[in-house]
């Protein structure tokens, strides 16, 4: 793999590749509408394969510290644990008798453990989406609401910080957080987007913030003080996910809602940069330990 140059990562083609996350040496990510969680071989050519099928829409997973292959997971309408074996079993499902239905878009874990999940309408209603973290003991709080399209979020190494994007807004919003609490509070505006829509986002280890724009086939990184620092070029045009598994920046891409997709639209891709980031955090249950 060159520096600086994308490069083609497995044989699938898949329909909204998101949620990609570097986890206990491999890379898992998701194909939201089909709802298959998936892991990357070794073997860079060959097909993805499958870690568990939910007949509900997926949309990101964080590991279980201390339980290995289990996984909390945004799916359908709620936030569930997935067991090895890929059985699901509900923690909530907040977003059931919606006005709209509604479903469970991009989640992460932050670093005291925690895992935050957007939802979003079907039809992106504005204003219809939420944000919700699942504390320690399970429970599923409403933190955040009046949310178009929520991507994201990522959060600084300290969790202090969490970064949110509403895509349908082209915005991506910086707010503080209490790591104790978990409580958000009042945010500011990290970056405007005229052309394209902020998605997936993940922060390295200079808390510099990437994002991959929808739409637009680019991926840019911000410093951690707003500045613009670079661009990565794909030949896809919905670049959608993205995590550092070190120096390595995984990007998914997306095929849904193309009239005419493109060879690689719905591929991952893999390019080398120059600051390393850390592995994804997990979802610590029953502890803050």
């Amino acid at each position: 793999m060159t520096a600086g140059t994308p490069a083609v990562r497995w044989a699938d083609r898949l329909g909204l590749g998101e949620g990609i996350r570097a986890v206990d040496g491999r890379i898992v990510l998701v194909d939201i509408l089909t709802g298959r969680l998936l892991s990357g071989p070794g073997d860079g050519t060959a097909p993805l394969t499958e870690v568990a099928r939910l007949d509900t829409p997926l949309g990101a997973v964080a590991p279980v510290h201390g339980r290995p292959g289990h996984w909390i997971a945004a799916a359908g309408t709620g936030v569930c644990l997935i067991a090895p074996d890929g059985s699901p079993e509900w923690l909530a499902r907040p977003e059931d008798g919606a006005a709209t239905a509604m479903r469970m878009n991009d989640a992460t874990a932050d670093p005291q453990g925690r895992f935050w999940a957007g939802s979003m309408s079907y039809d992106a209603d504005e204003g219809a989406g939420s944000l919700y973290r699942t504390g320690h003991d399970g429970s599923v709080t409403r933190v955040l609401d009046g949310l178009t399209v929520p991507n994201g979020p990522a959060f600084t190494a300290d969790g202090t910080v969490m970064y949110l994007a509403d895509s349908a807004k082209g915005v991506i919003r910086r707010y503080p957080v209490d790591p104790a609490g978990g409580l958000p509070g009042a945010p500011d505006t990290f970056a405007s987007f005229g052309e394209g829509s902020p998605d997936g986002m993940t922060v390295d280890d200079e808390g510099a913030l990437w994002t991959a724009v929808w739409g637009t086939g680019t991926v840019h990184r911000y410093r951690a003080d707003g500045t613009p620092d670079r661009q990565i070029r794909l030949p896809a045009s919905q670049p959608a996910g993205l995590c550092l598994d070190g120096d390595t920046l995984y990007i998914t891409s997306a095929r849904h809602g193309l009239a005419a997709p493109g060879p690689l639209d719905g591929a991952v891709f893999a390019v080398r940069v120059e600051v390393p980031g850390p592995p994804a955090a997990a979802y610590r249950q029953g502890s803050a330990a």
